[in-house]
C-alpha cells in the first residue's frame, strides 16, 4: 500500500503545480484585465524556462476561458554563437503553435558597442524591445506578453532602490515605449521556483542565454541571491513584500506628485492612514488578501 501511495505522489504533485500556476495566471489576468475577447496576443518566447512556462499556461487556460483569444509565439534569434536554431520551430510544430522566428544580428551590435566587462543587459533589452514592438504591428497583435514572474518583478524593484534610488518595479500591464502596444505579464503572480519545476517536469527544450550567463556579477544576480537568502532565512518574506506593491499608502512615502502635503491640513475627522498607519502593532496585523478564481478565470 505504501509503495503504491509512493508511486502516486509524482503525478499528485505535478497535477498540484499545475493548478496552482493556471490559478494564479488565471487571477493576474482577471485582477489586471490583460486579454479580453477577441484578443491576440503575441507570446515572446526566448527559450528560457519562464517563457516556456508562460507559453504553456496561456494555451491551457486559452482551452479553458470563456472567451476567445488567439496566441502566436514569436522568437527573436539575436545571433549568438550556438544558438540551436532549429529547437524552437520544431517544439512549436509539434505543439501546434502559430510562431515566427525574427532573425535580427543584435549579439553583435552589442558586442560592438558595450566595452569589455560593462554589464549588456540595458542595451540587449532596448534593442529587443524595438524588434519585438515592429514585429507586433506586423502581426496585429494587441498584447504583447512576457514572462517576467513574480521575483523579476520584486528583484527590479530592490535594482531601482538600491542603484536608481526610485521606488518603482515591473507593473503587471503597460503600454509600450512607443504607445502604440499594450504589454502584460501574466506570470506576475508566480514564484520563479515552480516555474523551474513546471520546466523540468514538462521538459522543455530550455535554451539558455550565454550572453547574460557569461556576466557574472550582475546587479541583478546579486539581488536575486539577497532574495533567496531572505526567503530561506525568513519563510514567506518574499510574498509580504510583494503584496506591498499592491498595498501603498502614498501619504506615508515622499513623493508630492502623489499626495498633496502642500494642501494638508486637519480634517476634523478620523483619518485611517493617519500618524498610527506606522505603529509597530499594526506590521504584519492585516491578513494576507487571498482572491479564489473559478476555472473560467472569474472571482469567486
Amino acid at each position: 500500500m505504501a509503495t503504491s501511495r509512493q508511486a502516486r505522489k509524482p503525478a499528485y504533485e505535478a497535477n498540484k503545480l499545475a493548478k496552482s500556476l493556471r490559478r494564479r495566471v488565471g487571477q493576474a489576468i482577471a485582477d489586471y484585465q490583460m486579454i479580453g475577447a477577441g484578443d491576440r496576443v503575441m507570446v515572446c518566447l526566448s527559450g528560457g524556462k519562464d517563457s516556456h512556462g508562460l507559453l504553456d499556461i496561456l494555451l491551457d487556460l486559452r482551452d479553458r476561458a470563456p472567451i476567445g483569444f488567439e496566441l502566436v509565439a514569436v522568437n527573436l534569434d539575436q545571433k549568438q554563437p550556438g544558438f540551436p536554431a532549429d529547437v524552437l520551430p520544431a517544439y512549436l510544430e509539434r505543439r501546434g503553435v502559430p510562431y515566427r522566428i525574427v532573425a535580427e544580428d543584435t549579439y553583435s551590435i552589442v558586442k560592438r558597442v558595450v566595452p569589455p566587462g560593462k554589464t549588456t543587459c540595458a542595451l540587449c533589452s532596448r534593442l529587443r524591445r524595438g524588434v519585438l514592438y515592429r514585429v507586433a504591428g506586423e502581426l496585429g497583435a494587441t498584447r504583447i506578453a512576457l514572462g517576467h514572474h513574480r521575483d523579476d518583478i520584486l528583484a527590479t524593484l530592490f535594482l531601482n532602490l538600491f542603484f536608481g534610488g526610485k521606488l518603482k518595479a515591473m507593473p503587471p500591464k503597460l503600454v509600450s515605449d512607443d504607445g502604440r502596444h499594450v504589454v502584460i505579464r501574466p506570470l506576475a503572480y508566480c514564484p520563479e521556483k515552480d516555474l523551474a519545476a513546471w520546466a523540468r517536469l514538462r521538459e522543455f527544450p530550455v535554451i539558455p542565454c550565454n550572453l547574460c550567463g557569461s556576466q557574472p556579477n550582475l546587479q541583478r544576480q546579486q539581488i536575486a541571491q539577497m532574495l533567496r537568502d531572505w526567503e530561506k532565512r525568513f519563510p514567506g518574506r518574499i510574498e509580504t513584500m510583494f503584496r506591498s506593491l499592491a498595498d501603498v499608502v502614498p501619504s506615508h512615502l515622499m513623493d508630492a506628485r502623489l499626495y498633496d502635503f502642500a494642501g494638508l491640513g486637519p480634517s476634523g475627522r478620523p483619518e485611517p492612514d493617519g500618524d498610527t498607519a506606522f505603529d509597530a502593532e499594526e506590521v504584519g496585523a492585516a491578513p494576507p488578501r487571498v482572491i479564489e478564481f473559478s476555472p473560467s478565470g472569474r472571482r469567486s
